[in-house]
């Protein structure tokens, strides 16, 4: 990788990490209703699967997609927006922090229920494969979706039909607050099932935004060239706890104090610093995050609240709200 695109996907790495920071800030504050379920520790994944993807690809999240969300096309001000009730909001206020979506660049929602969107992706892909676009669908899921029967629905058919689909296993070692292997028959909860259906199953550092984009890559090549769906999982670890209302306390001091020193952030400003980028230009990404999410944080506690009347709109392809039948 040229280290002008590594300092480019750094800086958008440090535009989420402010981004969910501020996020939990402006909870304390009283500014966020309801739950949220940061990614702060897993921008890696986002950010270097979404630098292998094209622009038209589609892509699926779960309920912890923030960073899914920013890294295909997002902004810091429509997320906080849309956190903090505003009309401005990435979904206009609907969607709230687990149902960021932003169709018009092909980052076709996150969602809460537990592996629903597995099937989704499978859908997008057989609609590419058969329209002969070229496209690839990306689904990314938490590591107890592999315990969830549409997990393994959505795996068999892929194979099945040969889809140009990629599954995402971001492994961040606990199911909510139980630890993935204390329920799980195999070591490796997404990748030692690939063998199952057929597909290759690879572990890569999701924590190097290097190692994401250049394996994300490889198989996104291979599954436009007609060779069929391949489930990656990626290893990384939250930062925060589940969702705001969990301290995280179950999880072992070393275990946190291990990973923390594992940050993605840090990682990508290592190689940065091996490929002879000088130090000031990476504080200069640094500080032009820091601008952007501190003008973002301003511009969404001063949007307007939604107007009532389109509480009822986008139900339909239409934009309208007559039911129909």
């Amino acid at each position: 990788m040229e280290p002008a695109e590594l300092l480019t996907l750094y800086e958008r790495m440090a535009l989420i990490r402010r981004t969910e920071k501020a996020a939990h800030d402006l909870f304390l504050q009283g500014f966020v209703k309801g739950t949220t379920h940061l990614a702060a520790g897993h921008e890696a994944i986002a950010v270097g699967a979404s630098a292998a993807l094209r622009d038209d690809d589609y892509v699926f999240a779960t309920y912890r997609g923030h960073h899914h969300a920013m890294a295909r096309g997002a902004t810091p001000e429509e997320c906080l927006a849309e956190l903090m009730s505003r009309a401005t909001g990435l979904c206009g206020a609907k969607g709230g922090s687990m149902h960021l979506t932003k169709a018009a660049t092909n980052m076709l929602g996150s969602y809460a229920i537990v592996g629903a969107h597995l099937p989704m992706a499978v859908g997008a892909a057989w609609s590419a494969k058969l329209r002969g676009t070229g496209q690839l669908a990306v689904a990314f899921f938490g590591d107890g979706a592999t315990n969830i029967g549409a997990f393994h629905e959505a795996l068999n058919l892929a194979a099945v039909w040969k889809l140009p689909v990629l599954f995402v296993c971001e492994n961040n070692l606990y199911m909510e607050y139980t630890p993935i292997a204390d329920v799980t028959a195999v070591p490796r909860p997404a990748a030692d099932r690939a063998p199952a259906y057929g597909i290759p199953g690879e572990v890569v550092d999701g924590n190097d935004v290097v190692s994401v984009q250049e394996t994300v890559a490889r198989l996104a090549r291979r599954a436009r060239a007609g060779d069929g769906p391949a489930l990656l999982e990626a290893e990384t670890y939250r930062h925060f706890g589940h969702s705001r209302t969990d301290p995280a306390t179950y999880r072992p001091a070393e275990e946190v104090e291990r990973w923390l020193k594992h940050d993605p952030l840090d990682i990508a400003r290592g190689r940065l610093v091996e490929a002879g980028v000088p130090e000031e230009r990476v504080t200069e990404a640094d500080e032009r995050a820091r601008t952007v999410v501190q003008e973002a944080v301003e511009a969404a506690k001063n949007a307007p609240p939604p107007d009532p009347r389109e509480a009822f709109t986008d139900v339909w392809a239409d934009g309208g709200a007559a039911w129909r039948t």
